[in-house]
């Protein structure tokens, strides 16, 4: 008996997942005048366990995608980077560099990610909500031509592209189906966060406590207190696998203890908690590779592209979303697969330049606060010294001009570069 097959959906470019490297790689494709379909399992607005906390490395990204940063639509900026810890409290205000801007923001994943997948929409994207992939399509060569996808309340179907982007997080069922397992060697952080109202909801400062006492225990992590400019303030905290803490750690007992120790006018209690305490994982320093793979390219949580000093996905993914839409539209304007595959076979390789160097650092900066004698010399030898914390801010939050610079900035480049690529 025929069959009758519906007819399926197809573009250049298939980008599963919307998040901020999903959507920045169909912005920056549509851009270059591709024909790409964004499919997003979920639908707008939806909830993502996040800091809310955008570093000027974010910033620049979204002033590239020509996204207004107004107030009234919930963008809350900020001058720097607090930080708490050894018994010292610092204000580092961004680095003033051409090469970022000197201000961070505070913005809800809630409207954040909506306001991304939208501006792709905005630049010709086309954007499917509530479509759940479920494999790739793969030919006799064993390369992905499309994936079989489900929509909301219909038959499962197919879509086809010459490439596909996996931006679906760090699961990542498709890249898992392509053979692509996470790495062992790379740390994961896990993230816990809440929201409360508060009156510190106005600070204009990031605020990262550097210590995380369990009782007498140094757990290897940091807190965060991020004001919303809303009313409430985002509270959370970070923890590495690096500790042998960290699988028998009960993340939301642990930070309703961190913030009891808390001043009672700050109203980080129970009664004024605006939802529930939710965690996620953060996977850093690229935890799954390779980065391209017959017509497979990772972008964001998916390649593991955290931040391994400071857990900001955000910048990175964006950045990476930059990245991977320039060099497929390079590629797909190649005459013959041959050229093409060269240009996508640089793609790694352009990740490793961009990161590699930095994350080999943060990984092995990571490993050593998995020994908490590490994080408490850190603090109290470090904490007292401005001029090392303005070096330490710039390294943690990877803020350096390329070129030229003071001398934190070649130092930390200089590091960057010596430092084996991941």
């Amino acid at each position: 008996m025929h069959q009758h097959m519906p007819p399926a959906d197809s573009a250049d470019v298939l980008v599963v997942g919307a998040g901020p490297a999903g959507s920045s790689t169909a912005f920056h494709l549509a851009q270059a005048g591709l024909d790409v379909l964004l499919l997003e399992k979920s639908v707008f607005p939806r909830e993502k366990v996040c800091g809310d906390g955008l570093t000027p490395r974010a910033v620049k990204q979204l002033v590239s995608m020509g996204i207004p940063l107004n107030a009234e639509d919930g963008w809350f900026p900020n001058k720097g980077l607090r930080i708490i810890g050894g018994g010292v409290r610092l204000e580092l205000g961004w680095p003033e560099l051409s090469s970022y801007p000197g201000f961070g923001l505070v913005r809800s994943r809630l409207g954040f990610d909506e306001t991304l997948a939208r501006a792709a929409q905005k630049a010709g994207a086309r954007l499917q909500e509530g479509v759940t992939v479920t494999g790739p399509v793969l030919d006799s060569g064993g390369r992905i031509t499309g994936v079989t996808a489900r929509p909301a309340g219909e038959a499962e179907r197919t879509y086809r592209a010459r490439l596909v982007v996996a931006a679906d997080g760090n699961s990542s069922r498709l890249s898992l189906a392509m053979g692509l397992a996470k790495r062992d060697d790379r740390p994961l952080g896990v993230a816990v966060r809440t929201y409360y109202t508060s009156p510190r909801h106005d600070d204009d400062y990031l605020e990262s406590w550097l210590e995380l006492w369990d009782g007498d225990r140094l757990l290897p992590g940091y807190g965060w207190i991020f004001g919303m400019g809303d009313g409430t303030s985002n509270v959370g905290l970070g923890l590495l696998n690096t500790s042998a803490a960290f699988q028998h750690t009960d993340y939301r007992g642990l930070l309703k203890r961190w913030l009891a120790g808390m001043p009672a006018g700050w109203g980080y209690t129970e009664e004024n908690q605006t939802g529930p305490v939710r965690g996620a994982a953060l996977p850093m320093g690229f935890n799954r590779t390779p980065h391209y793979t017959r017509g497979l390219l990772l972008a964001g949580d998916s390649g593991g592209m955290v931040n391994p000093f400071n857990g900001e996905g955000i910048a990175y993914a964006m950045e990476c979303g930059e990245i991977a839409g320039r060099m497929i539209a390079q590629a797909l304007a190649r005459p013959d697969q041959a050229g093409t595959e060269r240009v996508l076979q640089g793609y790694p390789q352009a990740l490793r330049d961009a990161y590699g160097g930095y994350y080999t650092l943060g990984r092995k900066f990571v490993g050593a606060i998995g020994h908490p004698w590490v994080m408490k010399f850190a603090t109290r030898h470090g904490m007292p010294r401005p001029a090392l914390m303005r070096f330490t801010l710039k390294l943690l939050a990877n803020l350096t001009e390329p070129r030229g610079g003071d001398a934190a900035d070649r130092v930390i480049n200089a590091l960057s570069k010596l430092t084996p690529a991941a």
